[in-house]
């Protein structure tokens, strides 16, 4: 009979000499044939991709969690005896992954299994690391979320205690389980160095997702009886109002997780199903980064350095939300902050205390606003001011008063790209004559998933891929067109047990538009954006999409990457 090792040769993943000598290896230690040619460096996919082709079972990888939901079909015990898990539901059909299809004690137990569900099954082929990865989920979220609400348990987090009414009180008592529901949810989520947690009911089941360097990942699924009570929860700890699901609510909590106090932002939202939860994590020992650190590099870091040494005058921010604006301006403030300087700010919350700033906690409740809050900072002898984010007309036109009056204010706008701030500013009221004598700086900022080193996957820079870069290149300012070389090869994402995502962490992409004496020009006469884009040029300003090609090419993210966050 053909072993795995046998159809590797016929595909010439290996030549017969290490065929022999794997077989050899089994022989003597007994070891897993699989084993044996993975640590002789045979690739995963290709003993999977055999495997698959001996016993005539299709191959499935598994990209992210199979949800505690689908666990329940199969015993922690039973999966780890037969080295089967299950995978999902489609159709009404089990799927079941098995590392060994040949394993007939395993199938006599599907047969069983799948009887009590009283649904078909299906069988595929998985690897070694798919298997220990849903093996993990059984110890992991879900299976603590299931003991939580099966039983009592003692607090893996220290929650403040709400400000509420005895009967309040009472029914947290009552819904112990429920409370050690929501900590392991909190725990999991700062240990998985998630920035978000999603509640989200539907009509039979209340998913919780997680979102991890910007996308989200479904972390368990639980069932609709125990949605009103974690929303309720969640509200105690914020001090919001528990009766009151028809409109949005807003609060924040602190929670006392592995020995360090972690910030919750949350915001609840009716929809039709109930209501939704997000919670925003600020999360303090990610700390302030550097420039460098965060991405951003070469002239750029300059042009920055420079603005930054003005004595006055407006440094704008822009990008979507989620795009590290308040990240790059914390990175200002720490480049700033020193004892010869009054740096005061307003923030919407304070995501990072920083020792020597003075912040400033804005509460919209009793009319505290960024427009109310500037006022008072006028009075408080600041020499660089941190506003969270220009929201309105009244907020602008103070921003630019400030700056007019002998200050440096930083701050964050909602724009496409640096380009689209002028234009926002005029929109909002600011007269187009104040603007050179004010802004300094506008820059445009997104956030971009970064490859694996160890694990990423070199590819050849195809005539198609050769054709787009070359037009990237050539669209470049002179100075980095010629400094740069086009590879032969580029890289994309791998999955791999060190980098089960393919990716890890986020890095900025960013360009800068300065003020220079034609743009004061072009914003007097007719600041359209075709002007500001044709100055940009003249400035030799490198686009968020030119950087990130520039990334690309060293290496740092891949085009699919790069091009879900840019256009």
């Amino acid at each position: 009979m053909r072993s795995i090792a046998d159809l590797l040769v016929a595909k010439g993943a290996i030549d017969e000499a290490r065929a022999l000598r794997a077989k050899k290896d089994v022989t003597e230690t007994g070891q897993d044939i699989e084993a044996v040619l993975i640590a002789a460096g045979v690739s995963e996919r290709d003993v999977l991709e055999a495997k698959s082709e001996l016993f005539g079972v299709p191959v499935k990888n598994l990209s992210g969690s199979v949800g505690y939901d689908n666990l329940k079909y199969v015993s922690e015990e039973s999966a780890r005896h037969y080295q089967m898990v299950p995978l999902g539901v489609e159709e009404g059909v089990l799927e079941i992954g098995m590392v060994k299809p040949d394993n007939l004690e395993a199938r006599e137990a599907l047969q069983f299994i799948s009887s009590n569900a009283n649904m078909a099954f299906k069988i595929f082929v998985i690897s070694q690391h798919d298997f220990n990865n849903v093996l993990k989920e059984y110890q992991g979220i879900g299976g603590e979320v299931q003991k939580a609400i099966g039983q009592l348990g003692e607090e893996a987090i220290e929650l403040p205690k709400a400000k509420s009414t005895k009967k309040e009180e009472i029914d947290i008592s009552e819904d112990a389980p429920i409370t050690k529901t929501v900590t392991v949810i909190l725990r999991h989520a700062v240990e998985g160095k998630a920035s978000d947690i999603h509640i989200e009911p539907s009509s039979d089941q209340l998913r919780v997702r997680f979102r991890v360097d910007g996308v989200l990942y479904t972390s368990i699924l639980l069932p609709m009886n125990v949605h009103e009570a974690i929303v309720s929860r969640i509200k105690i700890m914020t001090n919001m109002k528990i009766d009151e699901r028809r409109k949005p609510q807003d609060g924040r909590f602190r929670a006392r997780i592995d020995k360090r106090d972690v910030d919750f932002r949350v915001s609840t939202f009716p929809t039709y199903y109930g209501e939704k939860v997000a919670l925003r994590i600020l999360d303090p020992e990610i700390g302030i980064k550097t420039f460098e650190q965060l991405g951003i590099e070469g002239a750029n870091v300059e042009k920055i350095l420079e603005a930054l040494k003005r004595p006055f005058g407006m440094v704008l921010i822009t990008g979507p939300t989620g795009s590290g604006k308040s990240t790059t301006l914390y990175s200002m403030l720490k480049v700033l902050n020193n004892e010869k300087r009054n740096i005061v700010s307003l923030e919407d919350p304070v995501e990072y205390y920083v020792e020597g700033i003075n912040q400033s906690q804005i509460r919209p409740e009793i009319e505290y606003t960024f427009a109310s809050g500037l006022r008072s900072i006028l009075r408080q002898d600041p020499d660089v001011i941190m506003v969270g984010e220009i929201r309105d007309r009244e907020t602008a036109q103070l921003a630019v008063h400030a700056a007019l009056t002998g200050h440096l204010v930083l701050s964050t706008l909602h724009t496409n790209d640096a380009i689209g701030v002028i234009p926002r500013l005029i929109d909002m009221g600011v007269d187009p004559f104040l603007i050179p004598s004010t802004l300094v700086m506008a820059m445009g900022q997104r956030l971009v998933r970064t490859l694996c080193e160890e694990s990423r996957k070199k590819i050849e820079v195809t005539e198609r891929v050769k054709e787009v870069l070359e037009a990237e290149l050539a669209a470049m300012p002179d100075e980095v067109r010629t400094s740069v070389k086009l590879p032969d090869v580029i890289y994309e994402s791998q999955v791999s047990p060190s980098c089960p995502k393919g990716s890890r962490g986020r890095l900025a992409l960013s360009e800068i538009l300065l003020m220079t004496p034609d743009l004061e020009q072009i914003i007097l006469q007719e600041p359209s954006e075709l002007k500001i884009v044709e100055e940009a040029r003249r400035q030799s300003m490198v686009t968020m999409r030119q950087d990130g090609v520039l990334k690309a090419l060293r290496g740092v993210i891949g085009l699919e990457e790069l091009f879900e966050v840019v256009v």
